[in-house]
């Protein structure tokens, strides 16, 4: 009875941290946004100069590279104990792990700044309370087969075991280079085939806003007041307008996919709508332009294609400006370059850059740098 509840519990844990690795190796650029968010975060509340803000600055730089090791030890460890490769080692790792996560996912949860832990990446949203309690479930597994290890048995020789842990590392460093040079086998952001931009940037059916309560600070007499729209006395003629604020009374449960989509010129014109209703149009989404020698040749490549059939090409960036001087001498000078935020590039840019063509606001191609003559059959 007991080796059965182990084996059971032993393929349950496996199976947990196999899937939770797969998911966020798919898309380990989205997991290093989530940790660069955690510590940016945790850093608010710390002392500057401190030895762990020094700390957690150094991760911060390292986000990717955490990222990547973290799949791999989730993945391998979790083969490692279905298994049944020297137990005690992996029991002891997926301690460490599953102690890490849970701080992890407590901290998202009591700091409420989070409404998306991203244990399971962008595929499978979880809040963080739903995750912490995942991890405090599994936290009790891990501590159940710890102190009934010696139940758990091999199932497999020795030198078997050793080829599938081998082969596990070959196939997960194949998949981890593959999504980081081109995009991931999965797509489950906002900007993925067939989904209208613009759709994606309006609030879900039946969402709850952010609900504020406004408050008026007047003065008179050389004393403040404070009024609500609804207290506001007869005679405010009598007093002087100091400020305006705003106090969050009910948190919304629900926001549209897409925040803070807005297409400028280096000029400061707005060509959202304009380029959104455009029959075609290619859009390049560029993170920076560091490696801007790898990809212009094939930029060109596409930029002549698309303007034969009068589509038109734009290059978006959050650092637009510094773009068009590095690229002036590379490209025709006609290339409009739009500015936009940040955060929305990042996830627009899986690969740096990431090539869009869309049709009237709908994303009908996707293609990474590596990929781009994908893109020209669908101009």
């Amino acid at each position: 009875m007991m080796k059965t509840s182990v084996t059971a519990v032993r393929g349950i844990v496996g199976g947990l941290f196999i899937v939770s690795g797969l998911i966020k190796a798919n898309d380990p650029i989205g997991l290093s946004y989530k940790m660069e968010e955690f510590f940016e975060v945790w850093n608010a509340s710390l002392k500057d100069g401190s030895l762990l803000e020094n700390f957690l600055h150094f991760l911060n730089a390292h986000s990717l590279a955490l990222s990547l090791i973290m799949n791999g030890l989730e993945i391998l460890a979790g083969i490692a104990l279905i298994i049944g490769w020297k137990r005690r080692f992996v029991l002891g790792l997926l301690l460490v792990l599953i102690v890490f996560f849970t701080f992890l996912t407590g901290f998202a949860f009591w700091s409420g700044k989070f409404k998306n832990c991203g244990c399971f990446g962008d595929c499978l949203p979880i809040t963080p309370l739903t995750s912490f309690i995942k991890d405090l479930l599994l936290l009790a597994m891990i501590l159940f087969l710890w102190a009934k290890q010696h139940y758990i048995v091999p199932l497999l020789a020795t030198r078997r075991m050793a080829f599938v842990l081998v082969l596990s590392v070959i196939l997960l460093a194949g998949l981890q280079w593959y999504v980081l040079s081109y995009l991931p086998f999965v797509d489950c952001l906002p900007f993925k085939k067939q989904n209208n931009i613009a759709e994606q940037m309006k609030m879900p059916a039946n969402a709850v806003s952010d609900s504020f309560r406004m408050k008026f600070i007047y003065q008179r007499d050389g004393k403040k007041f404070e009024f609500g729209p609804e207290e506001l006395p007869a005679d405010l003629a009598s007093y002087t307008f100091v400020d305006r604020t705003q106090e969050l009374v009910r948190q919304g449960n629900a926001e549209p996919p897409i925040k803070g989509f807005a297409l400028t010129s280096l000029d400061g014109v707005d060509f959202t709508s304009i380029i959104l209703a455009e029959p075609a149009a290619v859009l390049v989404f560029a993170l920076d332009f560091k490696t801007v020698a790898l990809w212009v040749a094939a930029f060109n490549k596409l930029y002549v294609e698309a303007r034969k059939k009068n589509i038109p090409v734009f290059i978006v960036s959050a650092d637009a400006a510094r773009g068009k001087v590095i690229m002036a001498p590379l490209i025709p000078e006609e290339v409009v370059f739009l500015a936009c935020d940040h955060t929305v590039v990042r996830t627009a840019a899986r690969t740096n850059p990431t090539f869009y063509l869309i049709h009237r606001g709908t994303v009908m191609a996707k293609q990474g740098a590596s990929k781009i003559d994908y893109l020209l059959p669908q101009l």
